[in-house]
């Protein structure tokens, strides 16, 4: 226990310090993102804070899972630690000098194959390669494209390592439960600095890296008990919903579904469901607390119905979306048919 909460100690502080640090160097590189037509802030930001979580997460995570009990093997750690560092780099390069699309999209599947393959090699089928390729990429890119306001992604990170950490220490995995909660603990000292009015942005480094470990963490925990993957989907269900309808209906509509826009439920929400970035994210929080949280408690209590209870939630979920979606569109849709491109 006391080398569990120096692990969790060391991410919260070793962020901290990092985050600070990032602002000066921010603001003498001149990496301001500057307010505009498609993004919600108002006055020009640094960015590029997730560096501390990236420099936390890479010390301690692999510390964890490799000094607690019934620790991961070296394999799967080390691809892991690897494939983080890969997102994270290419990130970080995105932040200061935009890179295309097909390199960027390119490296985070090598990084997602190159975890997924150490993991399906520890006694899983390759049958199962595609999906989690194709998994990992799309939480490594959603991640990104939920991370529009002040403190949603660290606040939701905090909520969904928090979730990941309870189920790992009730399947009687603490090594898992405290990289985990280190994951945690490392988004909640980026939190202070980017909590509404945000000082600092976490950036393309630090929303891909996140998605990508929440995707790992998550397969980890589904390599053990496979019907783990219903409460993990229900866990994460405020940014898997917002993120994935918003692009199914943009391809549905015929939009350039990959172009910048500010179409997802959050932003129609800070625009015009309250005003304020706080408001929105305590929505989201609200939906996590009041309903996320108790149905993935239920289907990981209950994992031999969890699948209909899964599916009932996101029918529910979906249905509420799309309800609240139409409200805002009915009522400022003359006003931003300029976002619709």
């Amino acid at each position: 226990m006391p080398l569990a909460i120096g692990w969790l100690l060391a991410a919260f502080v070793i962020t901290l310090l990092l985050v600070r640090g990032a602002i000066v160097y921010a603001h003498r590189r001149g990496m301001l993102d500057q307010p505009g037509q498609r993004r919600s802030h108002r006055v020009p930001t640094p960015r590029g804070g997730g560096i501390g979580v990236v420099i936390a997460v890479l010390i301690c995570i692999p510390g964890a899972l490799l000094s607690l009990s019934v620790a991961w093997p070296a394999s799967v750690v080390i691809s892991l630690a690897m494939a983080f560092a890969l997102v994270a780099f290419v990130g970080w390069w995105d932040d200061h000098r935009p890179l295309p699309v097909l390199p960027r999209f390119g490296a985070q599947l090598l990084a997602v194959l190159m975890f997924s393959g150490v993991l399906l090699a520890t006694g899983l089928s390759w049958w199962w390669l595609p999906l989690l390729l194709g998994a990992g990429a799309w939480s490594i890119n959603l991640h990104n494209f939920m991370d529009g306001i002040d403190g949603l992604l660290a606040q939701q990170t905090i909520f969904v390592a928090a979730g990941l950490a309870w189920m790992s220490w009730s399947l009687a995995q603490p090594a898992l439960a405290c990289a985990t909660a280190a994951l945690a603990a490392s988004a909640f000292g980026f939190w202070l600095y980017n909590r509404p009015p945000a000082r600092i942005f976490m950036g393309d480094v630090g929303s891909g890296s996140i998605g990508l470990l929440i995707f790992a963490f998550s397969a980890m925990l589904w390599r053990l008990d496979h019907a783990m993957l219903w409460p993990l989907l229900i866990l994460s269900s405020a940014f898997l919903l917002d993120a994935t309808l918003t692009l199914v209906m943009r391809m549905f509509r015929g939009r350039r579904w990959y172009s910048p826009h500010r179409e997802h439920l959050y932003q129609w929400m800070t625009r015009h469901g309250g005003g304020t970035h706080g408001q929105t994210d305590a929505r989201y929080l609200g939906w996590n607390l009041l309903l996320a949280g108790p149905f993935t408690w239920l289907a990981f209590s209950h994992l031999n119905i969890a699948l209909p209870i899964t599916i009932a939630f996101y029918l529910c979920a979906a249905a509420l979306w799309l309800t609240l979606k139409r409200r805002y569109l009915r009522r400022n849709l003359p006003k931003e048919r300029h976002v619709a491109a």
